[in-house]
């Protein structure tokens, strides 16, 4: 798996904030792009799911908790850290709500706000990992012959193999055969793997 450069984006329209976060951010030798608004992060043509977002909640226009909210319709899946001058605990509990990874109040601590950025990068790599593992699997389905794939259904459902062989008029040698064929495909070891990723794909 190629890793990706990761991208600290930085939205708020405070331009002294976003310039002394840029500076910070650089010092600890991370990569920033900074945007004064939603609607510049948005029309960037950067790769978006490398990285983390630093996202002010109060600006003009699309605001940051409504940008949060719809982050996953667009298919963003960025670790988010709200930031603002302006908060309280309902703002925060919403924000967590919405899929926020952390909620930071102005003023913030120069070390604190790098931790929780290292902290979101480590997140999105993870994610981006799991991602990866699971789009090869989801690759090994379609390999599937139509026949493995009513295998595979009654497996997810807990046939065994004679019930299997007993509803499709094979041996239960056969469907052993199978099964063996469709774990190698699948890139799984154990049934429980295989039945997690039918729920997965179906």
């Amino acid at each position: 798996m190629n890793l990706a450069r990761q991208i600290v984006f930085v939205v708020d329209d405070d331009d002294a904030l976003r310039d002394s976060i840029g500076w910070l951010l650089e010092s600890d030798s991370l990569d920033a792009l900074m945007f004064p608004c939603v609607a510049d992060f948005l029309s960037c043509s950067e790769n978006k799911q490398n990285g983390c977002l630093l996202l002010d909640i109060r600006m003009p226009g699309m605001n940051g908790m409504e940008l949060l909210s719809s982050l996953r319709e667009t298919e963003v899946y960025l670790p988010v850290i709200m930031i603002t001058g302006h908060g309280d605990v309902a703002m925060a509990v919403r924000a967590i709500k919405l899929g926020a990874f952390d909620f930071l109040p102005k003023p913030f601590d120069a070390r604190d706000l790098l931790e929780r950025v290292h902290a979101a990068l480590v997140l999105n790599r993870e994610e981006q990992r799991q991602r990866h593992v699971f789009e090869q699997k989801r690759s090994g389905v379609s390999t599937l012959t139509g026949r493995e794939m009513e295998v595979f259904r009654l497996m997810a459902e807990g046939a065994s193999s004679k019930e299997i062989a007993i509803k499709l008029g094979n041996s239960p040698k056969t469907v052993d055969v199978q099964r063996a064929s469709i774990m190698k495909k699948l890139n799984v070891r154990t049934l429980a793997e295989a039945v997690k990723l039918w729920f997965m794909v179906k």
